[in-house]
């Protein structure tokens, strides 16, 4: 076991058409591959790494606090897993090749213990999807790289509210990065 999967911040805030600071329909259209690609992955029991942004009401010193809406609240439904991806996990969440990580910042491995249990499972290779692609998913998937892993990512299953930025950060990956990035369905 190599490899494990990481899906970035797929909440209700986020791809609902009423989330708090939702992509909609770009967020939206990917559900059916990420769904496809958890159900790959989960079926060889490789390590599926749910990385979800947690805000506190009224937190006067985040950074984001200033910069976006309030979003994936603590304690909200907007930071349950959208759509088909929450039924999946509400069926697959006690089994022990499943992970549930709170994250304050953009980065999935900023204060989190991701890098660390990914090493425990001698993992060395993690395919990265979600949203927003140039933002959650680029600041992840710049940390991965700096930390020596193998990183794909599957462009049917990331998506922004920022088309210009979702372009930028594919292109970042590939000709800055150098990784690959996965075009098929």
């Amino acid at each position: 076991m190599t490899q494990a999967f990481i899906l970035v911040d797929y909440s209700y805030d986020f791809v609902a058409t009423d989330g708090k600071l939702t992509c909609g329909a770009p967020a939206q259209a990917i559900e059916s591959a990420i769904y496809e690609k958890w159900q790959t992955y989960s079926s060889k029991k490789l390590p599926i790494f749910v990385m979800m942004d947690l805000h506190h009401e009224n937190d006067a010193f985040h950074p984001e606090t200033k910069l976006f809406p309030p979003h994936n609240i603590e304690g909200t439904d907007g930071r349950k897993l959208y759509g088909k991806i929450h039924d999946l996990y509400s069926v697959e969440q006690n089994e022990p090749h499943i992970f549930w990580l709170d994250k304050r910042r953009y980065s999935s491995f900023c204060g989190t213990p991701l890098h660390q249990l990914l090493q425990e499972r001698g993992i060395t290779e993690i395919e990265v999807a979600g949203v927003c692609t140039d933002i959650c998913v680029l600041h992840t998937v710049i940390d991965a790289f700096n930390l020596g892993y193998k990183v794909t990512v599957d462009e049917n299953c990331v998506a922004s509210f920022d088309q210009t930025g979702h372009e930028y950060a594919l292109k970042h990956f590939k000709n800055v990065l150098g990784m690959a990035v996965d075009t098929h369905s």
